[in-house]
């Protein structure tokens, strides 16, 4: 197994309000068995050991782009919607932040005994995975948060996160089972995190032998993980500006579902009579479901879909946000029954954009853009933390041009 990758964010405080986490359950338990359904288990193990696709997960369901937040209630609300369907599903999350992360091992041996897996070996690698990021890797951070994602067939990932005390940071680490040969030496898949010049890490090949003599950890032999692992870093700035985001994507993206219209592409007839800003939110969804992993290297992108709770870029449209869940939620009841047709359309939306791009020239502000989604916000049931959104008195007119 090796950690997948690592992401470094700002520290944010603060609760979810209930009308978002109640949303992002749904909808975040709707992607992930849309997945189920097209690819497998280890699909969605492989997607959460990505913290770019993680990110962007986060963005899609509406939490803050650039927070660490995304890591506590993206699991927090996979976990409440989730477990309860695990033995459907096939997948279990364990652990929590704070006091929920020492449920961990109790966890795992309960589902062991459900599920015929070695509970002593999931245990053993939650453990470990914990031990590397919390002392093996001296960066700083002090891990207070820690989730197992467990499949069926005894593969799983690990999402964990630790806080830099001195300088209000997060650093989001990810582990995948697939990928890790030893625990100690070049384990990650993926880092998320701020640059701090140079760092003690036990796990690097070069530190083999100061390794040895300060760390045991583990009686196998270290062998050199041939992967590389991803490392996301996300700027201190909350608003979203134009360099957070692909503007060649982002503009094919509102071409294709503002100044097109679905009777316009055969394969989209199943849409028809779905607003232009719905598709907009359906768009972004169906390419966090199919999307490629070269995909999600703007996160920020994502958000695009239904806003930040913390209004950046704008306010979360709740009835857009209700209405991608109805979608997808009467896709996967019908893909049930036999009829996949809605959620191939969705693929196919997807792919229209996706083949968009290669021709399309991006010539827009992307600020004005925002500031559409704001001034009509309230349109859409516009809310954040602080409150609801209001028709704007003395609204700036926007002349958007995509071409």
């Amino acid at each position: 197994m090796k950690r997948s990758g690592t992401a470094d964010l700002p520290l944010h405080y603060g609760k979810v309000p209930p009308w978002l986490y109640e949303r992002m359950s749904i909808l975040g338990l709707s992607i992930i068995e849309v997945i189920l359904m097209d690819y497998d288990k280890d699909e969605v193990l492989r997607r959460l050991a990505d913290p770019f696709w993680f990110q962007s997960f986060g963005a899609v369901l509406g939490m803050d782009w650039h927070s660490s937040g995304i890591t506590t209630s993206v699991m927090g609300a996979l976990k409440r919607s989730i477990n309860p369907n695990s033995q459907t599903l096939g997948i279990y999350i364990c652990g929590g932040k704070g006091k929920f992360s020492k449920d961990t091992p109790l966890e795992l041996m309960q589902i062991a005994d459900k599920t015929g897996l070695n509970g002593n070996e999931l245990v053993k690698a939650s453990k470990l995975s914990a031990k590397v990021d919390n002392t093996a890797i001296h960066d700083g951070y002090q891990l207070y948060l820690h989730n197992f994602i467990l499949a069926d067939n005894g593969n799983w990932s690990v999402v964990q996160q630790g806080m830099h005390e001195s300088d209000g940071t997060a650093r989001r680490y990810h582990w995948h089972s697939e990928k890790i040969v030893s625990f100690v030496e070049e384990p990650h898949t993926g880092i998320n995190g701020i640059s701090r010049g140079e760092i003690l890490n036990l796990t690097d090949d070069k530190a083999k032998q100061t390794r040895k003599g300060i760390l045991d950890i583990s009686h196998t032999d270290s062998i050199k993980i041939m992967s590389d692992f991803s490392r996301l870093i996300l700027p201190a700035h909350h608003d979203v500006q134009a360099s957070d985001v692909d503007l060649k994507r982002l503009g094919a993206l509102l071409y294709v579902t503002r100044e097109q219209q679905p009777q316009n592409f055969e394969d989209l007839l199943l849409l028809e009579g779905v607003g232009p800003r719905t598709m907009q939110s359906l768009a972004l969804v169906s390419e966090v479901i199919h999307g490629t992993p070269a995909r999600f290297t703007d996160p920020a992108r994502f958000s695009f879909a239904h806003g930040g709770k913390d209004g950046h870029p704008f306010p979360v449209p709740t009835q857009i946000y209700d209405e991608s869940i109805d979608i997808l939620k009467k896709g996967i009841e019908k893909s049930k029954l036999g009829n996949s047709d809605k959620l191939k359309t969705l693929n196919k939306l997807h792919q229209i954009v996706t083949a968009t791009e290669k021709d399309f020239t991006p010539n827009f502000d992307i600020q004005e853009v925002i500031e559409e989604e704001r001034q009509t916000s309230w349109k859409y049931g516009g809310k954040t933390v602080f409150g609801d959104a209001q028709k704007p008195s003395n609204p700036k007119p926007i002349q958007l041009s995509l071409f």
